[in-house]
């Protein structure tokens, strides 16, 4: 027997990230326009960056606390307040990781055991699928896609019922993506009504927070903080995906625990890259506020350009993601369509099967990109669309 057959089971199931395999592949084509990644097209604000080369100039290199720099906890902890409502003991009840992404991986992990489900209402960032499966659990897809891409309570309550014996915590993304679709206030109650009192985790992923278009961003944190772990952090909010800076809040033994997964894994996150998200939770609170308003009028261009196309388009609000359904006459298989589009007309969308049942048939247009390549890439496709008419 060959040594790979005595590696860890679950990987076999698992094959890399689909988004960043295609996002590779179409960037070979000469002059595409890439509507794939969700990464800001704005730079970090300089007084962030300045506190980061401060602190290099200082010779802040040295560990910090596992948890992260107490200041950072407190202005994360202040910001969660101020923006959230949601009360958080930095010294016990929050946890700076290296990403949001660390964030699932550390707090997946530790709530876990083999034979454990998650429910994870689809289509949806399909990062929480995989990580699921290495610690041995069953991933549980509720389809919001006849729903308007929101967990209906009823839905909720019967995949619970269904898995009973198993279920051991639910996810909520929101804005979320790939839909841009976001919760109120009230679809939130809902949820917890069907939760509350049972021993279920909530793991209410929350990046995308500060672009929330209309009203205010309600986190799940506020509605029940008893069983809710929320994730956030400052890719989104300013800029600082390459950063690697997101927080873990939850309440203080269930962090306890989540805490010596995070530092089995990773010690602590860079100590200069702290000192800037510090600064951007503590003098940058409204740094989001331009972004949100460029995203906004992306969108407001975008959408009524793919409706005139002829596909149908969830209207997001938040976040900086268009889920559009594809006209008839390209049939349903988003990856077709999606190659298609990129050898043929030079433009980059990822195909939404990527993102778990419901996703088929749609493709995720990012518009984290300048209005003047959105525009160009409009044309394109119209000239595309057209032809296939």
């Amino acid at each position: 027997m060959a040594l790979i057959d005595h590696m860890k089971k679950e990987l076999g199931a698992l094959k890399p990230s689909d988004i960043l395999a295609f996002n590779h592949d179409i960037s070979q084509i000469p002059d595409i326009i890439k509507l794939t990644l969700g990464e800001p097209d704005f730079n970090t604000p300089d007084h962030v960056k300045l506190a980061a080369i401060g602190a290099i100039q200082q010779n802040d290199s040295h560990y910090t606390a596992s948890a992260g720099l107490p200041g950072l906890r407190q202005a994360a902890s202040d910001f969660l307040y101020n923006k959230y409502h949601t009360r958080y003991d930095p010294a016990t009840q929050l946890q700076i990781t290296a990403g949001v992404t660390e964030g699932v991986f550390a707090t997946l992990t530790s709530i876990l055991n083999p034979g454990d489900s998650v429910i994870i209402p689809t289509p949806i960032f399909p990062l929480y699928i995989p990580i699921t499966m290495l610690n041995g659990g069953e991933p549980v897809f509720v389809n919001t896609a006849e729903d308007g891409f929101i967990l209906h309570p009823e839905k909720l309550a019967a995949a619970i019922d269904a898995h009973a014996d198993s279920v051991k915590a639910i996810v909520l993304n929101f804005p979320t993506n790939p839909t841009g679709v976001t919760y109120s206030r009230e679809d939130l109650e809902k949820i917890a009504d069907v939760v509350r009192g049972k021993d279920i985790f909530v793991i209410s992923d929350e990046i995308y927070s500060e672009l929330t278009y209309s009203g205010q961003h309600v986190s799940m944190g506020e509605i029940l903080p008893e069983q809710t772990i929320v994730l956030n952090g400052v890719s989104k909010s300013h800029a600082m995906t390459g950063w690697r800076i997101g927080l873990i809040a939850g309440p203080a033994d269930i962090m306890a625990q989540i805490g010596k997964v995070h530092q089995f894994m990773i010690t602590s996150a860079t100590t200069n890259a702290q000192v800037a998200a510090e600064e951007a939770f503590k003098n940058g609170q409204d740094d989001a506020e331009p972004m949100r308003q460029a995203y906004i009028e992306r969108r407001d261009y975008l959408v009524p350009a793919l409706e005139k196309m002829g596909f149908s388009v969830a209207k997001p609000d938040g976040a900086f993601y268009v889920f559009a359904k594809l006209p008839k006459q390209f049939g349903t298989s988003s990856w077709d369509f999606a190659r298609a589009l990129a050898h043929e007309a030079k433009v980059a969308v990822i195909p939404g099967a990527t993102f778990g049942p419901g996703g088929e048939g749609y493709v995720r247009i990012s518009y984290a990109t300048s209005l003047d390549l959105i525009k160009e890439a409009v044309k394109r496709m119209a000239a595309f669309v057209t032809a296939y008419q």
